[in-house]
């Protein structure tokens, strides 16, 4: 089968994306998926992404793991779809789309898209991080010495460890100002440090806000990929209105000869 992909990137959180509504797309072929996602043997990605029809809104995200396995909500990966769908004629510059953890909104202009969060009624404290859902699981910890610090050796520590087989990707976090903070993310699925998480930076602005360590409902993020920003309002119910913002771009298309 020849395949036709586009590889997007969104603070170097890195996808191939594929038209998918059509439906051609073997989409229980584990091993395929990782294949493409492969960095030798492969088109090379953090993870794969289907864009599929849908009936209530203007598409559906179908997302996976570099592993091969259909994960939980990828935040870049929202942004990086809406850039793919815009490219595609499928939307202008503004979006509702289904993803596997809801329907979610979003905007585009200028290369920077805006991506709508689900709501987090819950952020659990622990003895020394915090652990949230935002479509994903995330383990938010502050650490010393972040620019050094072994992301891959210790996030597998804690995702395993601590979490078990189902896991949890880890956040580890310094503070750069009363509003800016760092973040490298261990991922599950990918069993690395990726160049930025989507779902992991929006945890880690809500968990620094849950811990008093800021008090700005507008948090800047720099990740190893580059910079985003979070945005949310705080009410009795936890937070909603939760938007994520970068850049998201298109890196190449192609083709690829694979075995269906």
């Amino acid at each position: 089968m020849l395949l036709n992909f586009f590889k997007y990137q969104g603070t170097g959180n890195d996808f191939v994306m594929i038209d998918n509504r059509k439906e051609f797309f073997p989409k229980e072929n584990v091993g395929l998926v990782s294949f493409l996602c492969d960095r030798r043997f492969g088109i090379g990605a953090d993870g794969l992404i289907l864009l599929e029809n849908d009936k209530d809104t203007d598409f559906k995200m179908v997302y996976y793991n570099s592993d091969g396995r259909q994960g939980t909500m990828c935040g870049n990966g929202g942004r990086c779809i809406v850039a793919f769908a815009h490219y595609l004629g499928v939307v202008d510059q503004n979006t509702s789309f289904m993803a596997v953890d809801g329907l979610h909104n979003a905007t585009m202009a200028n290369g920077i898209v805006s991506l709508e969060m689900q709501d987090v009624k819950e952020i659990k404290e622990k003895s020394n991080s915090l652990f949230l859902n935002t479509g994903s699981p995330h383990h938010v910890q502050l650490v010393d010495g972040l620019q050094d610090f072994d992301v891959r050796k210790e996030g597998a520590k804690l995702r395993y460890g601590l979490y078990g087989e189902q896991g949890s990707n880890i956040n580890f976090v310094d503070q750069a100002a009363e509003d800016t903070f760092n973040v490298r993310t261990y991922e599950r699925g990918v069993e690395d440090e990726t160049f930025s998480c989507g779902t992991g930076v929006t945890a880690v602005a809500l968990a620094m806000y849950h811990s008093g360590k800021t008090n700005k409902d507008s948090v800047k993020i720099v990740t190893p990929g580059g910079n985003l920003q979070v945005k949310f309002k705080s009410n009795a119910n936890g937070y909603d209105q939760i938007w994520l913002t970068g850049p998201a771009k298109l890196v190449f298309k192609g083709e690829i000869n694979v075995e269906s």
